[in-house]
């Protein structure tokens, strides 16, 4: 009976904790990451699978040191960064910040506009009234409602494991490629390598995931429910990422010109499945699509919130009356507001507004992950909880990573260089 009685709640426990960890890790396969996943298919096939089995691992060891620095500190990355590094520094990263989640919120607008015209909604009614409900929820939802919402809106992603499954793959050729890695020498395939990084590992669910921690409390006892929250997320992110580069890989590589590929956004993927893979395959990826904006288009302006008013000392939080945080709730509206307007213009370039959120969000993100492996390497701020060697190898990795391949990018824009061509 008292076997059962904790086993019973540990179960409890665990469904008090989770939520910061699954929502974050969903929310990241937004509009712009479909976009990014289904190009990575589409251009290269099965080439990035691999990559993208190392991108999980470093996305499982980043989450649990930013949860970590959440659960044993109580603030946010953001709070933490202006104490450690001055004003100078926080304001340099949170302009940074501020643009890369303006074009990626962007992003989630029109990937709802696109997913829901494919069901037959024009855009002129979509996109304002999902404004209008995203913002209903956060400004007049508290934080367990607002948590339980998103966490609902997470199960659309299913649709995309029964869309890689429809294409019926070469399962023994898929699982040679996720472990075999496959390198093209070309700056389009270091491009979208960064963009696959950005996109995956991006610097806004650092701040949102240590934020909603903090903001739920968690203590440093529970830290091992959070961490299985965090892990169990990763993984299932980037499962659905695996399939999206499945489903595209098998309909859409060979039938799209570079040029096509590089004007296509998530709602064109969907639309190009059709005569692939039939009009089911084309509906359940775009009600992903607008199941993934949705979330996404809640949580990235929510990031954006919690990480500048931390960075500068204002009141935060969902649970907090607009009065009380006008802050706050003031950046979480106008992104919301810009987004929705922009996705509204006819002739806006949506299209390079996305892929270069996914870039920017690459090429800033080292800057992040330096700052937090400082952070969560001080003995007096973390105590007994610091980073141990093989959390500081792969975050040390991921950031060299990411580096070299700028690098190759700004190498490969040089002309007569071998990787230019």
């Amino acid at each position: 009976m008292f076997q059962r009685f904790r086993r019973y709640r540990r179960v409890f426990i665990l469904l008090a904790v989770i939520g910061p960890g699954l929502i974050t890790s969903n929310a990241d396969n937004d509009a712009g990451g479909i976009a990014t996943y289904a190009q990575a298919g589409a251009q290269f096939r099965f080439e990035m699978l691999w990559l993208l089995v190392v991108i999980t691992i470093c996305l499982v060891v980043i989450n649990e040191m930013s949860a970590r620095l959440g659960v044993v500190t109580g603030k946010g990355l953001a709070d933490l960064i202006r104490e450690r590094f001055g004003v100078r520094s926080t304001t340099f990263a949170m302009a940074l910040l501020l643009v890369a989640n303006a074009f990626t919120t962007v992003a989630e607008f029109a990937g709802i506009a696109a997913g829901m015209e494919l069901l037959g909604v024009p855009k002129y009614v979509s996109v304002p009234l999902a404004a209008v409900l995203i913002w209903l929820l956060v400004v007049r939802g508290s934080y367990p409602i607002v948590e339980r919402v998103l966490l609902s809106i997470a199960i659309v992603y299913l649709t995309y494991v029964v869309s890689g499954f429809l294409v019926h793959p070469n399962w023994p050729e898929v699982m040679r490629a996720s472990v075999v890695p496959q390198v093209e020498v070309s700056r389009a395939y270091f491009l979208l390598a960064i963009a696959l990084i950005g996109t995956t590992i991006t610097p806004w669910m650092q701040f949102y995931l240590q934020a909603a921690i903090a903001e739920k409390a968690i203590p440093a006892e529970r830290l091992a429910y959070s961490r299985a929250d965090v892990i169990v997320g990763s993984v299932v992110t980037d499962v659905i990422a695996f399939f999206i580069i499945l489903a595209t890989a098998l309909t859409l590589a060979g039938h799209l010109s570079p040029a096509q590929l590089g004007n296509m956004q998530a709602g064109d993927y969907a639309r190009a499945l059709v005569p692939v893979a039939g009009r089911f395959a084309g509906i359940l990826f775009g009600i992903g699509l607008v199941g993934a904006s949705l979330l996404a288009g809640s949580v990235v302006p929510l990031s954006t919130s919690y990480a500048v008013t931390e960075a500068f000392g204002f009141e935060r939080g969902v649970d907090q009356p607009i009065r009380e945080a006008p802050i706050f709730f003031g950046i979480f509206t106008a992104l919301i507001v810009i987004a929705s307007l922009a996705v509204l213009i006819p002739g806006v370039p949506l299209v390079g507004m996305i892929l270069l959120s996914q870039d920017v969000n690459g090429l800033i993100l080292p800057a992040v992950l330096v700052y937090m492996l400082i952070l969560i390497n001080d003995r007096r701020l973390m105590g007994r909880f610091v980073n141990g060697r093989f959390a500081n190898a792969v975050a040390g990795i991921t950031v060299a990573g990411l580096i070299t391949l700028t690098a190759l990018l700004l190498l490969s824009s040089v002309p007569g260089t071998p990787l230019s061509s």
